[in-house]
């Protein structure tokens, strides 16, 4: 339990959109946050799959020889700095120079190396590709959650990587045994 001298820290945490937040881009999303410090926070929205293109598209696109024959999804990781892109995937894989562990079974990696050991192997066994990304400065996050914006609740590592993107939101709302009908976007205060 955080007390009112600790700050709050939500890496390895998920933030589940309420109803009426009022920001498109991030209706009925799901956000698995990868960093929270004292300077702010930076997470991938983990259940909204990009309409266009395949993976196969996207190695063709950097020069990057396909012979895995693999399907990895590509989605769209937030609004920023959407020409970046990112890899949640197994700790099967390891970039020395960029992997990040950001869980209990999953690590992050933003180098094309990820990328090049997906086109052409079998690691990392489980992977994710998103396109931009979540980010808040200090307090930002923070003031979203009291002001109503997001649920919070620890994140179950194997829905992160699902396939089936459409059912995460209700799959997270699971986790707190929340029933998305009873929700409201109006802020109570005692």
């Amino acid at each position: 339990m955080t007390t009112l001298d600790e700050p709050l820290n939500l890496k390895g945490k998920f933030l589940v959109a309420m109803p009426g937040m009022g920001d498109q881009r991030f209706e009925s999303s799901v956000i698995y946050i990868c960093d929270h410090t004292e300077t702010g926070a930076m997470g991938l929205i983990v259940n909204k799959p990009l309409r266009q293109g395949s993976f196969k598209d996207l190695c063709e696109q950097l020069s990057i020889k396909y012979t895995s024959g693999r399907d990895v999804p590509i989605l769209f990781g937030g609004p920023v700095e959407t020409s970046r892109g990112f890899a949640i995937h197994s700790n099967d894989y390891l970039s020395e120079n960029s992997t990040q562990f950001i869980g209990d079974s999953l690590s992050l990696t933003s180098t094309r190396d990820v990328i090049e050991a997906l086109a052409d192997g079998e690691t990392p066994s489980h992977a994710g590709l998103f396109l931009g990304y979540s980010g808040w400065g200090a307090g930002q996050l923070e003031a979203e959650i009291l002001h109503n914006g997001w649920l919070t609740v620890d994140a179950d590592e194997a829905l992160v990587l699902d396939s089936d993107h459409a059912r995460k939101w209700q799959a997270a709302l699971d986790l707190l045994g929340i029933n998305a009908l009873l929700l409201s976007s109006d802020v109570g205060h005692a």
